[in-house]
């Protein structure tokens, strides 16, 4: 037992000069794996990695197929200028194989069987295969009440030719009957029929291109001279 009056120093560290520690302060320690801020970091890596995998493999998965750039009409040729390219997924090689691959060449001289708008894609089945036959573009000047509504890139026509004095009727002085209307092209087709606001010369006309096929070309000397020295008709057989 100490004597009274004695005097224990004690050191700076904590411990007694004679010798006695004081216990040293034990503080909790939570383990690092339980922390909720490393908890929500790891789903947040393993998050997106799931994502950045699920992303790369859609990616895979998307073929690229030819699109409509512009509206394109029932008969009208393909252009390149036409098409442009777009990366699609599709839920089954069978329903990819129902476009046309942005891989494959455009057919030469294919032409549609129906329309196909702007955006759309390119139908295999829309397709129909060119003549292969060259034809030659013939432009028709036609007063607009001349044409029928129905006329489109892709319609067949006739072309008529009236003479501009056609205008009498019945028996000419001379004895001779009054001109008739001449049959010029038949079954022709439309390759291109612009807008009124587009056609050349003034608005109470339209351009009408028409293809003229190797049967029609060697009428075509005596064709062009009768459009130029008569009235244009056009006719549509439904």
């Amino acid at each position: 037992m100490q004597a009274r009056g004695a005097r224990t120093d004690v050191h700076p560290s904590g411990a007694a000069v004679d010798g006695t520690a004081s216990p040293a302060a034990v503080r909790p320690v939570r383990a690092r794996w339980r922390d909720p801020r490393l908890v929500v970091g790891v789903a947040v890596v393993a998050l997106c990695a799931l994502l950045g995998a699920r992303l790369l493999g859609d990616a895979a998965e998307t073929v690229d197929v030819w699109a409509a750039r512009v509206p394109l009409d029932e008969g009208q040729r393909i252009e390149p200028a036409d098409l442009m390219h777009r990366q699609v997924r599709f839920g089954a090689q069978a329903d990819a194989d129902r476009y046309l691959s942005g891989d494959d060449a455009l057919p030469e001289a294919a032409t549609l069987t129906r329309p196909v708008g702007r955006g759309e894609l390119l139908p295999r089945a829309a397709l129909g295969a060119g003549t292969g036959d060259p034809v030659t573009e013939v432009p028709l000047s036609v007063a607009t009440e001349a044409v029928p509504g129905t006329v489109q890139v892709g319609s067949t026509v006739d072309v008529w030719v009236t003479p501009a004095n056609a205008g009498d009727t019945g028996v000419r002085p001379e004895g001779r009957p009054a001109p008739r209307s001449t049959l010029v092209f038949d079954d022709v087709p439309v390759v291109a029929v612009p807008a009124v606001g587009d056609s050349l010369g003034p608005t109470a006309t339209r351009q009408v291109i028409v293809g003229i096929g190797r049967s029609q070309s060697s009428r075509l000397p005596t064709s062009i001279a009768a459009l130029a020295t008569g009235h244009v008709t056009l006719t549509v057989q439904r």
